[in-house]
């Protein structure tokens, strides 16, 4: 059918991959960018005699790539696309009856082998550029090889890569033999800038564009993570090139086609073309005339948390085998050059492939998939990597929750009318909604928005975004609002029930993204509530329903009510997001959000619709909970009791009531009490004083005595306190009593007679009177008496059965320090005589003896005229 091309490197190693392909049903082939793999391999393939009467399938990561393999290789054979070579790609399909090659995205291949798992009148299946790993290439491969297993031992499948960890595929496909392809079509050189970490990255991506197109004739192809990047540098050349022969051009996932095919084509005669680009440009496309790279080194990612059900984007370094396909851009059609904005040494540090989607993707719709497969354990299907499980567990909840997946894992008939459609499963749960309620229409518009990035404008109002697509005449714009008419004819052809799949490529796929922010689009992002599963459609329902209410239909979880400042919402799932306070949306209490984005610290709410909160109680009916709730107030230092009515973490509604007088009710104010701090509770002295008595006990004999420190009272405030606030409703309502209760019932019955042996509250002094004991003094137990209250004491005063002198604090009459003794036979020898001395001057008309320890005692002064 074709001649051979010999300027294509890939032209030496076609005889050994066709003679590998004879031999054995799987092969891997590996070729450097450029090489021709993706557009010659094919077409020397049909001339195959096991590939006779059969189609070969080729898969593309992305449309544009797609898009552009066909037209090179219908080219090459003097057609159009459609005869020989065919399309089928989301929004366009171009397939005739002579066709043998079909070029397909990813997405479109899973929905097709989903559908028909024997792949009939299908020869072999291509995996081009699957180095990119994508979510749909590993499931499609997987599928695959299990297709081949059990049903088509003819079936070849091809794995292609310019860099690829070619052994483990081998291994994945049974030993299958590995050929590789030597040599680039055009040397490239390499030139790296460095990056000063300081200035923003498009600055130095416009110094090094320039620099670079003032070094070399030729166009350039300039990656960059982005369209925002890509906004700010197209700006920046604007300014520096204006007027010049050069041309600056975006090519990104949300631009239309007819942007994107411009962005491609060579320059006009006479003219230079910059086309700034994100990672959509990688791989399987020719820019004509391009022989310079500019690569900022970074790319945008889409990450997804199980933990909190989001995907976010993040900017990410590139993996050597990134950085080679982009520089490998600049020697398709000549010798070329590529700038790094980044150090030689820095390469070394790149990973070597960039991660797998599988292992940092949302999983519900290959779930959904595999369900329908029969395989209920995804894990169970040859992937090179398999699912993890957290992000497996997720997705599993969120299925149950729309509906799709029943106990058993296995998939509903409702789940079954959602995998119909070629949308994820929220979106597709949401169109079927909108069918039921008589606003299909609105649900699949709806859903084409949220599935393709930049049609309708970037409103976070989407009520504000339908309109405007509703009213763009663009081509784009016609050919979503044409697919979202097959949505509806598919949602509405099944009122109920299992509904037979229908064709794969109605309306087409949802996979094959095209880069990070349409994988964003698309992914949905969160699902963090385990809730009862979503009950079955009923049909005869034809309330009208908000915008709002069919969000929330896909996003259950992603309710929010504001809180704190304008634009500051709280979600279902517990997250926090907020939208700029400026925004009429700002001011609404409720909102169904759709598209969010940022880390936990910074959300930011990219997409939602005002719902209202009988929509609210329509919508999420089995999620809400209504209960009773009890709870200590700290500022009242006291309980409040209310019924509430909840979605996850968004207070619907409350009534307060009145405190119940139970048990838990107390445990509750008990615990609050302890947040606030034990010394808070009313202690009387005496109260206090029994503590004390008891931790002295506690040190000197050991844990047989019960711990009354604050520490342990504050643990264990249910066991000792809660009993005693039964009927209670705050602090205010416990008395010193009481609490000297709740300390009293702490200590075991027989203690309490030694307690008073032992550690007794008083001693008595030989003027008979009862000097308590202050078991808090630093030094130990102590008592303050004045000193001739103690005269004809000779022995020191103890307690502990005696074992423990008492600390003495000898007062003057007029209750002053005079000394502080451990031993006050001691002190009588001793220095008695100095302070006596010095008392007699001072206080005269009291008893000053020369012998204390024989003197009487007393607690008043002489009698006058003695």
């Amino acid at each position: 059918m074709t001649e051979g091309f010999p300027g294509l490197p890939i032209e030496a190693a076609l005889p050994g991959l066709t003679a590998a392909l004879r031999q054995g049903p799987n092969a891997v082939l590996v070729a450097p960018p450029g090489a021709g793999k993706t557009t010659r391999v094919p077409l020397a393939l049909i001339e195959e005699g096991w590939a006779a009467g059969g189609r070969i399938i080729l898969l593309e990561p992305r449309r544009l790539a797609a898009r552009a393999a066909a037209d090179r290789m219908a080219r090459t054979l003097g057609e159009r696309v459609g005869e020989t070579v065919g399309l089928r790609v989301r929004l366009e399909s171009r397939v005739g009856p002579s066709t043998r090659i079909e070029v397909v995205t990813e997405g479109v291949f899973t929905r097709r082998i989903v559908a028909d798992p024997a792949l009939d009148g299908v020869a072999a299946v291509l995996f081009d550029e699957f180095h990119e790993r994508s979510l749909d290439a590993d499931l499609g491969l997987a599928l695959a090889i299990e297709a081949q297993a059990a049903l088509r031992e003819d079936l070849r499948i091809l794995v292609m890569s310019a860099t690829l960890d070619g052994a483990r595929v081998a291994g994945l496909l049974g030993g299958a033999p590995v050929i590789r392809s030597e040599g680039r079509a055009h040397p490239v050189e390499t030139r790296y800038l460095g990056r000063d970490p300081g200035r923003r990255i498009e600055e130095q991506v416009v110094e090094a564009t320039l620099r670079a197109l003032r070094a070399e004739p030729g166009s350039a192809l300039v990656f960059l993570p982005g369209a925002g990047e890509i906004r700010r540098v197209e700006a920046g050349l604007g300014e520096k090139l204006g007027g010049s022969d050069i041309d600056v051009v975006p090519l990104y996932g949300a631009l239309d086609r007819g942007e994107q095919d411009a962005a491609i084509q060579p320059a006009p005669p006479g003219r230079r073309k910059v086309v700034l680009a994100t990672s959509i440009a990688e791989t399987s496309l020719t820019i004509e005339g391009v022989r310079i790279v500019v690569d900022s080194g970074l790319a945008r990612v889409p990450v997804y948390e199980p933990g909190i059900g989001l995907t976010r984007l993040e900017t990410r370094r590139v993996s050597r085998a990134s950085a080679d396909q982009r520089r490998g851009r600049a020697g398709r059609t000549e010798p070329g050059v590529c700038y790094r904005l980044w150090e030689e040494a820095a390469t070394g540090a790149l990973e070597l492939f960039g991660r797998p989607e599988i292992l940092a993707a949302d999983l519900s719709g290959l779930l959904l998939d595999c369900a329908e497969w029969g395989a209920l354990d995804p894990t169970t299907l040859p992937f090179l990597d398999p699912p993890p499980a957290p992000a497996l567990a997720e997705a599993r909840a969120q299925l149950a929750e729309l509906g799709a997946l029943g106990r058993d894992g296995r998939i509903t008939p409702l789940g079954k009318r959602m995998r119909a459609l070629p949308l994820p499963a929220r979106l597709a749960r949401m169109v079927l909604a909108g069918a039921e309620q008589g606003r299909a229409k609105e649900a699949a518009e709806l859903a084409a928005l949220l599935s393709e990035r930049g049609v309708g404008g970037d409103a976070v109002d989407l009520d504000e975004r339908l309109d405007r697509f509703r009213r763009d005449r663009s081509g784009r714009a016609v050919d979503l609002r044409r697919m979202a008419a097959g949505w509806v004819r598919l949602a509405e052809r099944d009122g109920g029930g299992t509904s037979p799949a229908p064709s794969p490529f109605a309306g087409g796929e949802m996979s094959g993204l095209e880069d990070g922010e349409a994988a964003l689009a698309a992914s949905g992002g969160a699902t963090t509530r385990r809730g009862s599963a979503e009950p079955p459609l009923a049909a005869g329902r034809s309330e009208e329903a908000s915008t709002g209410m069919l969000v929330a239909r896909a996003y259950p979880d992603r309710i929010a009510r504001a809180r704190g400042k304008p634009g500051e919402y709280v979600l279902a799932n517990g997250r926090g997001a907020a939208l700029e306070s400026h925004l009429a949306l700002a001011r609404e209490p409720f909102l169904a959000v759709a598209e969010i984005a940022g880390g936990a610290a910074s959300a930011r709410i990219l997409a939602a619709a005002a719902i209202a909160p009988d929509e609210i109680e329509h919508v999420a009916a089995a999620r809400i909970e209504a209960r009773e709730e009890i709870l200590f107030d700290p500022a009242a230092k006291a309980l409040r009791a209310r019924s509430l009515r909840r979605l996850g973490a968004v207070l619907l509604g409350e009534k307060n009531l009145p405190v119940p007088a139970t048990e838990e009710a107390a445990r509750i104010l008990a615990r609050g009490l302890a947040g606030l701090g034990i010394a808070q509770l009313p202690w009387s002295e005496a109260t206090r004083q029994l503590r004390d008595r008891v931790a002295f006990l506690r040190g000197a004999e050991g844990p047989e005595w019960p711990d009354l420190s604050d520490a342990a009272l504050a643990g264990t405030v249910e066991d000792w306190l809660a009993p005693h606030l039964v009927g209670k409703r705050g602090l205010a309502d416990l008395s010193p009593g009481e609490v000297r209760e709740a300390i009293e019932a702490m200590i075991p019955w027989d203690k309490r007679r030694r307690l008073d042996e032992e550690a007794p509250t008083h001693i008595t002094v030989p003027t008979g009177s009862s000097v308590p004991v202050d078991y808090a003094a630093e030094g130990g137990p102590a008592v303050s008496v004045r000193v001739q209250e103690l005269f004809g004491l000779s022995k020191h005063p103890a307690i502990g059965s005696g074992r423990v002198p008492l600390v003495l604090h000898l007062l003057s009459p007029a209750h002053r320090p005079i000394q502080v003794t451990r031993d006050l036979p001691s002190f009588w020898r001793g220095s008695w005589a100095e302070v006596r001395s010095e008392m007699r001057g001072r206080y005269p008309r009291h008893p000053w003896p020369e012998d204390p320890a024989n003197a009487e005692p007393t607690r008043r002064a002489k009698p006058r005229g003695t």
